[in-house]
């Protein structure tokens, strides 16, 4: 399936809940959000009933995320109904970590192929700062407990929000020590992230090097999304960027967005969309729910405007009830 300006679509992103048990500073209030009543979420055959519709139109992966998604109960069942799925290739999961320990064997048994950890800072009392719970240890157990399971990608993900660039350096070396990817994600100017200054991958890059050496550019794509990757001598892992703000990327975008109220979106930063679960509950078929996909995706925007002025479909929702 290609959108009107060319682009191939087979990445889909669903977020399966809206809460979380962290509450990051550039993501959420302290007290959190109002959450969507637990009979508006979608359910799990319903997301299913969704991924089979597009995978006739073209999806071939599949991102889980929330909320933190390791709070909805029997997670795995999920990936296990989707890597059922023909067409599927992946299905992945983007999480905190926090409750990754505990679930990690039955994720890994149901056949899920990588794990996303975002995790900002190792520094216990920074981490408790910006995600406002004392909860590092837990992260960090349940990075060693995923690297247990070699089949199943690991990569993390970090908004570089702490300043000191020690911070960058430490999260990197997590490269070095493991076979993980370290990502650093500019910070989107959506919700709460307004507030905060990105910092762009240059000056990234020139700290990690003056810590670490060269980076030397690679061609190769570890990912569904539009990440690209620097490799450094003696690293297992490699150093990667997503720059939507200094490196925009949407000629090359690849996916579309489902909250978990069902709300398909061909773009982070507009409201446009359609509402699947409505159309599903008041009876449509698969050829009327595959023929609102198509639309959505025909019609997905040309690009985001993050460093425009604002406009009348901007999205006014936080990241979290968006699904991140």
């Amino acid at each position: 399936m290609k959108d009107r300006f060319g682009r191939e679509i087979d990445y889909l992103r669903i977020s399966i809940t809206d809460r979380c048990n962290l509450r990051c500073v550039y993501c959420m209030p302290e007290n959190g959000v109002v959450q969507i009543p637990h009979e508006e979420i979608l359910t799990y055959d319903e997301i299913t009933r969704i991924s089979r519709c597009m995978t006739g139109l073209g999806i071939r992966k599949i991102k889980l995320t929330g909320g933190e998604p390791l709070i909805r109960k029997n997670c795995a069942t999920l990936v296990r109904m989707l890597k059922e799925l023909p067409g599927i290739e992946k299905v992945t999961l983007t999480t905190n970590g926090v409750l990754l320990e505990e679930q990690i064997a039955d994720l890994a048994e149901a056949g899920l192929d990588d794990i996303n950890i975002s995790l900002d800072t190792l520094n216990a009392a920074e981490f408790a700062k910006v995600t406002r719970r004392e909860s590092l240890d837990r992260v960090l157990e349940g990075i060693q407990a995923a690297l247990q399971y070699p089949q199943i990608g690991l990569k993390i993900n970090c908004v570089p929000v702490v300043e000191e660039q020690e911070n960058l350096v430490s999260i990197a070396r997590l490269a070095k020590q493991y076979p993980i990817h370290v990502r650093f994600i500019e910070m989107m100017p959506i919700g709460y992230g307004k507030d905060f200054q990105f910092r762009g991958e240059s000056e990234i890059c020139e700290i990690l090097e003056k810590a670490y050496g060269r980076m030397t550019p690679i061609k190769e794509r570890y990912g569904n999304g539009p990440c690209h990757y620097y490799k450094i001598e003696e690293f297992q892992g490699k150093i990667g960027f997503i720059s939507a703000m200094t490196h925009k990327f949407c000629d090359q975008c690849n996916r579309v967005r489902m909250t978990a109220e069902g709300f398909l979106k061909a773009c982070l930063q507009y409201q446009t969309g359609t509402d699947l679960k409505n159309l599903m509950r008041s009876g449509c078929t698969d050829d009327e729910l595959t023929e609102a996909i198509q639309k959505v995706i025909w019609e997905k925007p040309v690009s985001h405007h993050f460093t425009s002025e604002e406009i009348e479909t901007d999205e006014c929702k936080l990241m979290s009830q968006i699904g991140g």
